[in-house]
């Protein structure tokens, strides 16, 4: 067992199957050692989470809607690395555009939920830099959506 899969399975983690891109774009690319990972949102296997934060939905649950984000980027990840996510060097960057009511401010708390989850699954290697940004819609309601790019072997 990877180094990785062994984390993921110390945390209590199973990747989902990477959603199917939703319009006309790929889920990832790659270039060199770089892969590009399209905007993954708060989706799982029982709807995920939609709505706007602070209108309806708190930061807590914004924030577990992020995680639910930074989940389907790792299955994305794994996909890109071919099924071996020790061939991940370090994470390099995070966008997370977040559903937000207008006066809603707490946007980096939400986006914690995913940062969290790459140092919680990467260690080191899963601290990066971060926009975080509020919305006033996203896709089909989601509450969250988060890209990524990262190093791979």
């Amino acid at each position: 067992m990877s180094r990785i899969e062994g984390r993921l399975k110390e945390l209590g983690i199973t990747l989902p199957t990477p959603p199917a891109p939703v319009a006309s774009y790929i889920p990832f690319t790659r270039s060199g050692s770089l892969v590009h990972i399209s905007g993954q949102v708060s989706v799982d296997a029982a709807g995920g989470v939609k709505g706007k934060l602070g209108g309806g939905l708190s930061t807590e649950q914004g924030q577990a809607a992020a995680r639910l984000c930074g989940l389907n980027l790792l299955a994305q990840l794994k996909a890109a690395c071919e099924g071996d996510l020790d061939r991940v060097r370090r994470a390099l960057k995070l966008n997370g555009f977040v559903n937000v009511a207008p006066d809603f401010d707490p946007i980096p708390q939400v986006m914690n939920g995913c940062s969290d989850l790459m140092v919680e699954v990467l260690g080191e290697a899963g601290r990066h830099a971060r926009s975080a940004v509020g919305v006033a819609n996203l896709p089909l309601g989601f509450a969250v959506e988060v890209d990524g790019a990262f190093e791979i072997a």
